[in-house]
């Protein structure tokens, strides 16, 4: 399998000038861990994620001044970690000089190993420098790498099934956060998250009425607003418990 089979199309951006509190607000609302970084062309520029809010003089956790230690390295550090610190814009947290991206036609196994090796959560995918789509670790990704190795690619008719799939269910309201659809042999394999259990049967039902499904398997995680916890399809949690 390649990228571009697995990859979320539909993304949640935010531009260099976007106020820090807003793309805060944003993640949260969203139940995402991370956002793209985009021009007004859709170039990509950099990823912000929640490790870059954890020093922040906001909330007083802000690094101390170490005065030997700027002797030693100069002040350019102190003056980065600065606006690092105390910055407004999403321009003064985001990851830029170490950005790692995906092609659509990188191997899954590649880019699993990718996210391994410089333990990230999350690959932007881009054509040229266009962001094209995002690639989350999700739990099944180890799973889904490790079959491609022995399971023949998904066939174009898989692939065409995979786009109407997602036609059909991203115009809805109802659209699980982080929609994620695999297809293989005509079975449709459902993540992402959803916040009311109607909205997992009409995610269901959307696919099944795709032309070309034989079966859907339910991936999708409930999201409890109130608690702040996950939990996993009942299908999920019945295989967990039975081995």
């Amino acid at each position: 399998m390649r990228t571009h089979q697995i990859m979320t199309h539909k993304l949640i951006t935010v531009k260099a000038d976007t106020p820090i509190v807003e793309a805060a607000k944003l993640m949260l609302e969203s139940h995402i861990s991370g956002l793209p970084v985009v021009d007004d062309a859709g170039r990509l520029l950099g990823i912000v994620s929640e490790s870059d809010f954890m020093r922040r003089s906001e909330i007083g956790t802000h690094g101390p001044r170490i005065r030997w230690l700027d002797f030693l390295m100069g002040t350019e550090k102190a003056a980065i970690d600065f606006v690092r610190e105390h910055g407004r814009k999403v321009s003064a947290i985001m990851t830029r000089e170490t950005l790692f991206t995906a092609t659509e036609d990188m191997p899954l196994e590649e880019l699993v190993r990718l996210m391994e090796r410089q333990n990230i959560k999350r690959l932007p995918v881009i054509r040229g420098d266009l962001l094209v789509g995002i690639v989350t670790r999700a739990d099944l990704l180890r799973a889904v790498a490790s079959l491609a190795r022995d399971v023949p690619d998904p066939t174009a008719d898989d692939d065409h099934v995979r786009r109407r799939v997602i036609a059909s269910i991203e115009k809805n309201e109802w659209q699980p956060t982080g929609l994620g659809v695999t297809v293989r042999d005509g079975i449709v394999y459902l993540s992402g998250m959803i916040t009311d259990e109607a909205h997992r049967q009409a995610a269901i039902v959307a696919a099944e009425n795709v032309s070309g499904v034989k079966l859907v398997r339910d991936h999708l995680y409930l999201f409890d607003p109130v608690s702040g916890l996950t939990f996993r399809s009942p299908k999920d949690e019945c295989r967990t418990k039975t081995g």
